[in-house]
């Protein structure tokens, strides 16, 4: 039989709290780290197009929710991390294959010919193609925060049930950067609730 192991432990404690200690604070300095180290996401062709707004300031917090469904834990929570895809993440193509370079990741060559098909493929994609990439990546990273946070011994929730077109225009957004989800980060004031999963012989099946 497999062993719990402690990432296993975390996934399992891991729940959406909706009830936060208000009085609660998280240093700016802890924040940063909890984003770097999430990062380590994968992200399609290494583009990494998440870009994060971190909201720590309670009025602001108050004044995002009156288009957020007065969800009390935006208001509660010790910040609201804003999970954003930036559509032209292929802009870095050349700094970030440049970099892997740099560390002896791989050969000049092949990181220009990358770089390059970045810039080709993901210049020439539809708008709405690149808005599934950055929600599909968005979700790889927004998982690695909420479990990281819960290693640190902090509580989240992710909520997508917000007005995007006008959070985009209250903190003034450039086109290019589309709010995905807001992940509420902090102490939790009562436990969560638990919630069942549906039977795995319900929703997995191998090749015949």
């Amino acid at each position: 039989m497999l062993s719990i192991t402690p990432l296993k432990q975390i996934m399992q404690m891991r729940k959406s709290v909706r009830k936060y200690n208000a009085e609660t604070k998280i240093p700016r300095e802890i924040i940063m780290q909890l984003l770097q180290d999430a990062t380590s996401a994968p992200s399609s062709s290494n583009m990494q197009p998440w870009r994060f707004l971190v909201i720590d300031d309670k009025e602001i917090q108050k004044n995002i929710n009156f288009f957020s469904f007065n969800q009390e834990q935006i208001e509660t929570a010790s910040a609201i991390i804003a999970v954003i895809g930036d559509i032209e993440m292929y802009v870095n193509a050349e700094e970030i294959y440049a970099k892997n370079v740099e560390l002896g990741y791989m050969p000049e060559p092949i990181a220009n010919k990358l770089a390059q098909d970045a810039l080709t493929m993901y210049g020439s994609a539809p708008t709405k193609t690149l808005e599934n990439i950055v929600h599909f990546d968005a979700g790889l990273v927004s998982m690695q925060i909420m479990l990281l946070a819960k290693e640190m011994g902090y509580d989240t929730v992710p909520m997508g049930g917000f007005d995007k077109a006008k959070f985009a225009e209250y903190m003034e957004l450039p086109a290019n950067e589309i709010p995905i989800l807001l992940l509420a980060i902090g102490e939790a004031a009562a436990p969560a609730y638990g919630s069942s999963r549906l039977p795995i012989d319900r929703i997995v099946r191998f090749n015949k």
